[in-house]
């Protein structure tokens, strides 16, 4: 019997390769994702200029680097903008400056889609192969009430969904679905019962990379992984000999890591 609903994954069109140049730009959920690439060694930028939550913020990211990444990772929170009321512009980081400097309002659904279009479409002139994938955040915004909070998610689904409908290089993955479905349980969430816990990211991590990853990626990441467990580890004497045979014996292994996978490096 099966006790609980699987998320199912469309087959991409795509796959991610060992140190594939990538770009995470998003939410914390970004954040988190990002930093995992980095430690399994793929060529990752992770939200350069912090964290951005809405896609109007998202945008600002991608026209300010001058990054071309073959894939690229739009994590959206939240449809909830801040405008500057001296300007109207909207800013990415209020910078704790005083409230009443800012309006907040809510994006549409055309005006969330028009944002992610025009990031993707930035990043599609700077490198024609690049292939965007797009998630919605599974953290919920307490501030927003619960039922504020799923309205915000609903906009930014519908969003994705347009996004992917009008541009064939972007596609969708579902972490949003996977924390409310498959996970469905608190002892998933972080004790704040609102951010997932990081057994769930392991999750999504492995259902990601299981969907994504070529047969190449996947081969690279178990034959790094001894390495990354002995770089990490702690002696008692890291003077000893048994320690200092131990580290030239794990720096051949990277040494052969690295003639194997030339954009390899620690």
């Amino acid at each position: 019997m099966e006790f609980r609903t699987r998320v199912n994954i469309p087959q991409p069109d795509f796959e991610i390769e060992p140190q594939e140049e990538m770009l995470f730009v998003g939410s914390c959920f970004a954040d988190n994702i990002g930093k995992r690439f980095m430690e399994e060694k793929f060529r990752a930028t992770v939200n350069p200029y912090g964290v951005m939550y809405n896609p109007a913020s998202i945008l600002h990211t991608v026209e300010r680097c001058d990054n071309a990444p073959r894939v690229a990772l739009f994590t959206l929170g939240t449809n909830h903008v801040y405008r500057l009321k001296e300007t109207g512009e909207i800013v990415d980081n209020c910078r704790k400056r005083p409230q009443n400097l800012f309006s907040e309002e809510e994006l549409s659904i055309d005006e969330c889609h028009h944002y992610l279009a025009k990031a993707a479409e930035t990043l599609s002139k700077r490198n024609p192969d690049v292939r965007i994938i797009v998630t919605v955040s599974p953290i919920r915004y307490a501030k927003y009430g619960y039922h504020g909070s799923q309205l915000s998610k609903a906009v930014l689904l519908l969003a994705a969904d347009k996004l992917t409908q009008t541009h064939d290089f972007c596609s969708y993955f579902p972490a949003y679905e996977i924390v409310c479905d498959e996970l469905r349980d608190y002892r998933f969430y972080s004790p704040d019962m609102l951010h997932p816990s990081p057994q769930a990211v392991d999750y999504i991590w492995e259902v990601f990379s299981d969907a994504y990853f070529s047969a190449a990626a996947k081969r690279f990441i178990d034959e790094w992984r001894p390495i990354k467990e002995a770089l990490g580890h702690r002696p008692f004497n890291p003077d000893s000999a048994e320690y200092r045979a131990f580290m030239d014996k794990t720096m051949l292994k990277v040494a052969v890591l690295s003639e194997k996978y030339p954009n390899f490096a620690l």
